[in-house]
């Protein structure tokens, strides 16, 4: 899928600057594409380098979590619910429990631990699977519940924001975690439609009923707040959140007699390796998206959405954020670096620059997500996992728009 995204990219960009070049009197079209391209180039070589100063910072503190056991503990908090969600997996079966770790972990943000956990809760779930090439119920919820997954903590997204000058990278938190919500919760409903899961479960109810109260509450509070009061808020509740947690999880780690700073080390090795390693599709992914943009191809994308957008007489601002949007479903590469375009285009404190980062954190890359865990266990019929997991992908970008507004509007 990116290797088809990164060709196109390049092809519509050639073809674009030639038509230009021909027909619109453009002949130094080339020179702009091929300045872009190799500025592109360099500025994914130092957005690289200054992601590992703070990747370094939380992937450490993120160790420090799981050392303290901050992953156990959620796992504890969930398997209740788990147990009520998936009721053709038996208790005792070790699927259950993979399944519950790998949601803990990608709660934690803990993506090195998610995925092997994912996959390993895949394969125990085929087991139970009756018909090999043919996804189960269950295997459908666990993948429409990854696709639209609570992250508590988009570490990754306030890295990029910190590299990219935001003055409060995490003022984006509590939008991410409202849009984030709305994506899990219409992906499990329509899930449920299929399935016949019943949501009035005391248990169910009683965990989406709490998570829902605390998000209609934030989104009454904040509504109730002039703008530069809504924003001063969020960013002060975000921040004071954020680093609560960071001691509970050096807390966490001392009660259980970790040594929180080699702990810190240890994670803190990871992250640096983690920001060294994304150079390369970094850099691919801006000189494709740099190209793109140079060409004229964006503008001609996004002008035809704002005359849809036009038409109907809505706001134009949110416009500009739709090519992470669009990207999100087919590639997590690609929609970060429309992110990092964006903000690097808009600046990472506009309107635009802020959506494209709720954005990025509202859900996951669905088509990814389905072709990677089905592939892994040679599932050739997907059945409905698909039109969920875009429903849910739907949901929470319409959401992200609708809370950015509410936030930075």
């Amino acid at each position: 899928m990116l290797n088809a995204i990164w060709i196109i990219f390049f092809l519509i960009s050639f073809v674009v600057g030639l038509g230009k070049m021909v027909f619109m009197n453009e002949p130094d079209i080339f020179v702009k594409m091929m300045a872009s391209l190799f500025a592109m180039a360099k500025t994914g070589f130092e957005i690289s380098l200054g992601l590992a100063g703070v990747m370094t910072l939380w992937l450490g503190i993120m160790r420090i979590g799981e050392k303290g056991g901050f992953l156990v503990l959620i796992t504890r908090l969930l398997t209740p619910l788990f147990k009520k969600l998936f009721p053709n997996v038996p208790s005792d079966h070790p699927a259950l429990g993979s399944i519950v770790m790998n949601m803990s972990a990608n709660a934690l943000g803990l993506d090195n631990a998610a995925t092997p956990l994912g996959l390993k809760a895949m394969n125990e779930l085929q087991t139970l699977n009756p018909k090999k090439d043919t996804a189960s119920d269950a295997q459908i919820l666990f993948l429409v519940l990854n696709t639209s997954s609570v992250t508590l903590f988009p570490v990754t997204i306030f890295a990029y924001r910190a590299q990219q000058g935001a003055i409060n990278p995490a003022d984006v938190f509590i939008p991410i975690l409202i849009a984030t919500f709305a994506s899990t919760l219409i992906g499990l409903l329509a899930v449920s439609a299929y399935q016949k899961i019943d949501l009035f479960d005391r248990v169910i109810i009683g965990y989406l009923g709490g998570l829902a109260i605390v998000v209609i509450s934030l989104v009454f509070y904040f509504s109730e707040l002039d703008k530069e009061s809504m924003q001063a808020q969020s960013a002060r509740l975000s921040n004071f959140l954020l680093f609560s947690v960071v001691v509970a999880f050096i807390l966490g780690a001392v009660r259980k007699n970790e040594n929180v700073y080699e702990a810190f080390i240890d994670g803190a090795k990871e992250g640096f390796q983690v920001a060294i390693t994304i150079i390369p599709f970094l850099i691919a992914m801006l000189a494709a998206i740099g190209v793109f943009r140079a060409s004229g191809a964006m503008d001609l994308l996004l002008d035809m959405f704002r005359g849809l957008v036009s038409a109907i007489g809505g706001d134009l601002r949110f416009v500009d954020a739709l090519p992470t949007a669009l990207m999100k479903p087919l590639s997590g590469s690609g929609a970060r670096g429309m992110m990092v375009d964006t903000m690097q285009t808009f600046g990472a404190d506009s309107f635009v620059g802020r959506l494209t980062c709720v954005m990025q954190g509202s859900t996951e890359t669905t088509l990814y997500v389905v072709a990677l865990y089905l592939g892994s266990i040679k599932i050739r019929h997907s059945r409905y996992a698909i039109t969920c997991g875009l429903l849910a992908d739907a949901a929470g970008i319409i959401t992200a728009v609708f809370v950015s507004y509410l936030f930075f509007g």
